[in-house]
């Protein structure tokens, strides 16, 4: 394996943003506003830090170190939180509201599973060195002397299953090796001072090695959808098909924690799961009714919760 490794086999569905349908899956990630103000503002930062330089340079000209402080911040950002939470949904969608916003071209590379390898000497710690090879290589394209005209988002998803902890007794030495290979990698960007932003999403935070924990910019948490966030996503879908206001409510009470699993929906399974069960349900030869529905939502489970423990030093 060397550095000649095609694109192709490192990341999987390239996007260029801006890009119109991931403009309409940001814009469906409803009761998500806050992680996404947060999230774009961090990114802007380190893919379009011209952007925060202006900011200084109108309201805090003489903030020198601040300003030193905020760009010498490590260019990861974490992701963590139940499953279905939407932080996948949200990492490969956000760059397009940041290239519209600044005008600026963004390219996302998502990083594939298969860059763990098949466990064979130095193969993992190549495979990650030459994805970041290619990340940086993209970005150096964006920079020029006028600054930068774009950037690049590395996102890593389920990541840990490629950065747990390197405290885990048995864990194999590549894997090890691999995780020292990713937190250089993340360190050579820093360093770079390249527009490359790199996002971690994961189920299981506490996995995740402390080193890599500890160079975030920050650690945002997801939760499942409390009761006004189900509302707004069910009034969204199912509001100019007759419903009222009432039904919905009711809609929300059956999707809430008032289960016998004590878990309320997740945002996937109320839009991929609960909302198309009940379409197809009245498809082809009846209208969608509120009573039907509310069946529906009744025999059906919510995703079980990933069990993780707490998620430290996460937003809330």
């Amino acid at each position: 394996m060397n550095a000649a490794v095609a694109p192709n086999d490192l990341f999987d569905q390239r996007v260029e943003f801006p890009h119109i349908l991931a403009k309409q899956r940001y814009q469906q990630l409803v009761g998500l506003d806050q992680h996404k103000d947060r999230l774009s503002k961090i990114l802007t930062m380190l893919v379009h830090p011209a952007a925060l330089n202006a900011w200084f340079e109108t309201y805090h000209p003489g903030a020198q170190e601040l300003r030193t402080t905020i760009l010498r911040r490590p260019p990861l950002v974490i992701l963590a939180g139940d499953v279905g939470s939407g932080k996948t949904e949200l990492a490969e969608t956000t760059g397009d509201a940041i290239a519209r916003q600044h005008g600026k071209a963004i390219t996302l590379l998502p990083l594939s599973l298969s860059s763990r390898g098949q466990g064979r000497v130095g193969e993992m710690t190549q495979l990650i060195t030459t994805a970041f090879d290619q990340a940086i290589e993209e970005a150096r394209r964006y920079r020029s002397a006028k600054g930068a005209s774009g950037g690049v988002i590395f996102l890593v998803d389920e990541a840990d299953a490629l950065a747990q902890s390197r405290e885990i007794a048995q864990m194999h030495h590549e894997d090890r090796a691999g995780v020292n290979a990713f937190i250089r990698g993340v360190d050579r960007i820093a360093n770079a001072q390249l527009p490359i932003a790199v996002i971690m999403c994961t189920n299981r935070l506490s996995a995740l090695d402390p080193a890599v924990r500890r160079r975030a910019a920050d650690i945002l948490a997801f939760e499942r959808p409390n009761d006004a966030q189900r509302e707004h996503v069910l009034t969204d879908r199912l509001g100019n098909l007759g419903f009222s206001s009432t039904d919905v409510k009711r809609l929300v009470q059956v999707t809430g924690h008032d289960r016998p699993e004590q878990i309320g929906f997740t945002f996937s399974d109320l839009t991929q799961r609960l909302i198309p069960a009940i379409v197809l349900d009245a498809f082809p030869h009846r209208q969608v009714t509120a009573t039907r529905a509310l069946e529906i939502a009744r025999t059906m489970a919510p995703t079980p919760r990933f069990q993780d423990g707490s998620v430290p030093g996460a937003a809330s």
